[in-house]
C-alpha cells in the first residue's frame, strides 16, 4: 500500500468536500425552488463533467489554468505558484469535476420537501435562514449526506483529470489511483491489487451506506 498516495487523496477528497458542502446546498437549494430563464443550460453545464470523459476536461482545466490564458495567470498572482502540477491546482481541477455528484442530489433531497410545509414555517413568523436551518436541512439531510459521501468516493478514485492537472508529482500530485497505475506499469501486480481492492471495499461501502441511510429515511418519514 502506498500510503503517501493514499493519505493525499484523503487529503484531497476531504478538501474538495468542504467546498462543495456549501456550495452544494446553496445551489442546489436555488435550482430545486427557482425558476428562471436559462436554468435548462445551467443545469447542462453542471452536469458536463458526468458525461464529459476526464481527460477531455482536465486537458481544458489545464488551459485555463495555465499560464497561457488570463484566468491561469491571475491565480498565479493570487497564490504565489502556477496552479498546475500542484496540489492547490488539483483541489481546484477536484471542486469543478465534483459539481454534479455534489449538486444533483441535494437539488433533488430540496425538491423532495412539500411546499406547504416551507410556507407554514414562514406563516409562523420563522426568517428564510430560520426556514432553512430549521425545516429544509433536517429534511434534506440524506440528500447532502449522500452527496458528500458520493464526492469524497469518487474523489478518492478519480483518475483522468487527476492525471491531466496534477500530473504524477510523489507527495503533491500522485493520488492513490495513479499509483495503481504506475505499480501495473511497473508489472507490481501485488502492490496494484492491494490498492485496487481498498478502493473496491471502499466504494462499495459509500454506496451501501447511501442506500442505507436513504432508505432509513424514507422508513421513519415515508
Amino acid at each position: 500500500m502506498d500510503w503517501e498516495s493514499l493519505l493525499l487523496s484523503i487529503k484531497l477528497s476531504t478538501l474538495t468536500v468542504i467546498f462543495l458542502l456549501p456550495v452544494g446546498i446553496i445551489l442546489g437549494r436555488y435550482l430545486a425552488y427557482r425558476q428562471f430563464y436559462g436554468k435548462s443550460l445551467l443545469q447542462a453545464l453542471l452536469a458536463i463533467p458526468l458525461v464529459l470523459p476526464p481527460t477531455v476536461l482536465g486537458y481544458y482545466l489545464l488551459v485555463f489554468l495555465g499560464q497561457s490564458s488570463s484566468l491561469g495567470r491571475g491565480l498565479e498572482a493570487l497564490f504565489g505558484q502556477t496552479l498546475v502540477f500542484s496540489f492547490e491546482g488539483l483541489v481546484i481541477a477536484s471542486i469543478i469535476f465534483n459539481l454534479p455528484f455534489a449538486i444533483q442530489p441535494m437539488q433533488r433531497a430540496f425538491e423532495s420537501i412539500p411546499r406547504e410545509i416551507r410556507e407554514a414555517g414562514a406563516c409562523c413568523g420563522l426568517s428564510p435562514i430560520k426556514v432553512l436551518l430549521k425545516i429544509e436541512l433536517p429534511l434534506a439531510w440524506t440528500g447532502i449526506i449522500s452527496a458528500m459521501v458520493m464526492t469524497f468516493a469518487h474523489t478518492l478514485g478519480e483518475f483522468g483529470v487527476v492525471l491531466m492537472v496534477g500530473g504524477n508529482i510523489p507527495g503533491e500530485t500522485r493520488t492513490i489511483a495513479i499509483a495503481i497505475y504506475d505499480r501495473v506499469q511497473a508489472f507490481d501486480n501485488q502492490a496494484a491489487a492491494t490498492m485496487s481492492a481498498f478502493l473496491l471495499i471502499f466504494s462499495v461501502i459509500a454506496i451501501s451506506f447511501t442506500y442505507l441511510v436513504t432508505e432509513r429515511h424514507k422508513k421513519y418519514y415515508g
